[in-house]
């Protein structure tokens, strides 16, 4: 790939995958001319079509970044999908498989069988592994499992060991650990020696004879200073570590203040469990940031794009469920004022105005409030100033808000006592949405929940039913004579 074409990566990718369903195409349109035609060779002539264009799928494969090729893979329908992956290496494929979403990965893995599954995960690191595993057969991890050695298996183990959102199951196994006894003459000899170092190497570990990490050796230090100086005179001792139980939303936020490539991690006692690298931190911060999203929009986990409709079906039910559920209620409401809507017509041409405002400022807090939270923004110390904060923003936006709409109720129906209601209703529906706002993400986190689960639905829901309820309840009490 030319530079300039990496630059557009976004064109880039759109012209690799217009290509690729070309190929596609073009073989099955050569395949089922072939199939019409009547003659002694035709499952001849038919596996030498298969294969030439297998060869120029692999050839096209060849030169992408398995990112890009799970780009490609994740783009193409069910059938296409299935044919692209026969053609790709096997020495690409588990590659490949880290890269690609949740969903695509099952696909691909249903299609495989557990010695070639076994195969293509033996070519990968413990770590990489242990990111395939919740995907991976049984048989196909036990086969795994024979093949590693000793400390291999142990490294796995440990991964496999913690939760998704901890450290640990972050963390790899790739770093240089040195003494701090040792002068920089022999620390470089020995990389030297290595030839090759490890992915995202920043910093070396200094390591005492128990494994306990006394500080860390910068590339940059190792470089500057003389060689005859020793390790424990140019290495740094107040460096950013992580415990391996440490929630990795925290380690993402420290990455991002410090401007981290590696970090250390480390047990209770202190000793060196492993490294966090740049690379995992971003692939959290992203599988995070989508998970998040689809949830917004009620999509209970992550969904291919080309699953069966039956399953997409599924997947989205739930929430769908609830919001029937909701707006059936919101209904009723409005069928326990029908008279007075009747009476007065000009109430049902405003009253989606009080409900869609007080959603947006629902909206407006609930984000800001699960946004903070992610951020470990919110601390018991300073809980009661936001809340405080929040309602007497809604106080005045609710007055200002409520002052315009007032006006404008007055200037199109010229009725002061219903420009009076209308006022009143979206100044009290405001601040019934921003209590809503904060009450669900603050109440799910203090529950151990995930407060971006349900709060945009709750939250639509709520300020729907009390907006329709305020502004037809005022409106009953101080227009309908």
């Amino acid at each position: 790939m030319q530079s300039s074409e990496k630059n557009n990566s976004t064109q880039f990718l759109g012209d690799q995958l217009q290509e690729v369903i070309t190929l596609l195409d073009k073989q099955q349109l050569e395949k089922s001319l072939v199939q019409r035609g009547v003659g002694a060779n035709h499952e001849l002539v038919q596996a030498m079509l298969q294969n030439q264009h297998q060869a120029r799928l692999q050839e096209k494969f060849a030169l992408l970044h398995p990112a890009d090729i799970a780009f490609i893979l994740e783009s193409l329908p069910l059938d296409q999908r299935q044919t692209a992956w026969a053609a790709i290496k096997t020495q690409h494929e588990g590659q490949v498989l880290l890269e690609v979403s949740d969903a695509v990965r099952q696909t691909l893995i249903s299609g495989m069988e557990a010695e070639e599954l076994a195969t293509v995960a033996g070519k990968l690191n413990t770590d990489e592994i242990a990111d395939l595993a919740a995907d991976l057969p049984k048989r196909t991890m036990l086969k795994i499992l024979r093949s590693l050695n000793s400390k291999e298996r142990k490294h796995l183990n440990a991964i496999l060991s913690y939760q998704e959102s901890q450290v640990g199951a972050l963390m790899d196994f790739g770093m240089i650990t040195i003494r701090a006894d040792l002068n920089l003459k022999a620390i470089v000899a020995y990389i030297r020696k290595l030839g090759k170092l490890p992915s995202h190497t920043d910093k070396l570990f200094v390591v005492d004879q128990y494994d306990k990490v006394q500080g860390i050796l910068p590339l940059q230090r190792l470089l500057t200073h003389l060689p005859s100086q020793q390790v424990a005179d140019v290495m740094v001792t107040d460096f950013v570590w992580f415990q391996v139980d440490q929630e990795a939303a925290e380690a993402a936020r420290a990455f991002e203040r410090y401007d981290l490539i590696s970090a250390p991690v480390i047990d209770k006692e202190g000793k060196l469990q492993g490294r966090l690298c740049v690379d995992n931190i971003l692939d959290f911060i992203r599988e995070k940031t989508n998970e998040d999203l689809l949830i917004q929009a009620g999509v209970g986990e992550e969904e291919d794009l080309f699953s069966s409709v039956w399953k997409s079906a599924r997947n989205r039910w739930g929430w769908l469920l609830i919001n029937i559920g909701t707006a059936f209620a919101s209904t009723r409401i409005i069928g326990v004022f029908e008279d007075i809507i009747l009476q007065l017509v000009a109430l049902a041409s405003l009253m989606p105005i009080i409900a869609a405002m007080g959603g947006n400022t629902g909206n407006q807090t609930s984000m800001l409030i699960i946004r903070s939270l992610a951020l470990g923004q919110i601390t018991p110390s300073n809980i009661h100033r936001l809340i405080k904060k929040e309602l007497t923003l809604a106080v005045i936006n609710g007055v200002f808000i409520g002052f315009i709409m007032g006006l404008l109720s007055l200037l199109l129906y010229r009725d002061i006592a219903l420009s009076a209601v209308m006022a009143t209703a979206m100044l009290i529906n405001l601040l019934v949405a921003v209590v809503v706002g904060l009450g669900i993400p603050l109440l799910r986190h203090k529950f151990g929940k995930d407060p971006a689960v349900g709060t945009s639905v709750i939250l639509t829901a709520v300020t729907d039913s009390m907006g329709f309820f305020i502004f037809l309840g005022l409106a009953s009490l101080f227009l309908i004579k």
